[in-house]
């Protein structure tokens, strides 16, 4: 499917549901593209959170995290528990916003706009085969900036340096893989420096670069890709899952019992 781009900027905010006190919003991946596009192409500073029930845990975890997400320009339901739950909060046609979909989306009504995106995140490798990937895949998406920073926290003149050069290099859409919660504080931390788009995406770099396999489109929508990705990667994300999966689902049912509020600040 061809994505289509309108030429104004979206000034309505989607509507939006709360889980576990974490904004998610009723958005769609049409929409969720319009919007990015409008304002990249308007030079707008923003981020945009694409959460699964990992992000929503963190959240409930972490006031100051969550406050971090419930204040970014949009938040997309990545993960189909929070699709569910958005469809019982009253959004019953709502789809799932993916971080791998999403970010194919954008990179096609991109080229197809004229939009410069670049990448921050991810090994040098992982950077090299994701962007001959899209290049192959999108010939005219103009990749202006990538840069795979070290594991470990930049120094501020670092930072520095890396702000202007996005900034140089023309970037009007930057997606960011370093993982949640990283990305998500460093998208909100560089909000008003870096002069784009910046759109956390996770794992999206891997899959796109053609070093993780994707889970089946049966398991996607089944929710079950946790399971396939936990097969893929046990000894990353067993802990993860074991910690966070469980609770997710005793205080969702609690929140859709009526059994408990959670306070969405």
């Amino acid at each position: 499917m061809s994505a289509k781009v309108s030429g104004n900027p979206v000034e309505h905010t989607p509507p939006r549901g709360y889980v576990l006190g974490m904004r998610v919003d009723a958005t769609s991946l049409e929409d969720a593209t319009n919007r990015a596009l409008a304002w990249s192409k308007a030079g707008e500073s923003r981020y945009v959170c694409v959460a699964n029930v990992h992000m929503v845990m963190e959240a409930y975890d972490a006031p100051d995290f969550r406050r971090i997400v419930n204040t970014a320009n949009l938040v997309t339901p990545d993960g189909m528990p929070l699709v569910w739950m958005l469809r019982r909060l009253g959004f019953p046609e709502q789809e799932r916003v993916a971080g791998p979909d999403l970010t194919l989306r954008i990179c096609e009504a991109a080229s197809q706009e004229g939009v410069p995106v670049g990448f921050y995140g991810g090994t040098p490798e992982v950077l090299e085969s994701l962007v001959t990937n899209l290049k192959r895949k999108y010939p005219t998406l103009k990749i202006a900036y990538a840069y795979s920073p070290p594991f470990r926290p930049l120094t501020p003149e670092e930072d520095t340096q890396v702000v202007e050069e996005i900034n140089s290099s023309g970037t009007r859409i930057l997606f960011v893989g370093l993982g949640c919660p990283k990305q998500e504080r460093w998208m909100a931390a560089h909000k008003g420096r870096v002069q784009a788009v910046m759109i956390g995406v996770g794992a999206a770099f891997d899959f796109h670069a053609g070093r993780l396999p994707q889970a089946p489109a049966w398991m996607q929508r089944a929710g079950l890709e946790w399971l396939f990705r936990l097969l893929t990667e046990p000894r990353r994300l067993w802990r993860r899952y074991a910690r966070h999966n469980p609770r997710f689902v005793i205080l969702a049912l609690m929140q859709l019992l009526g059994l408990r509020k959670f306070g969405g600040a």
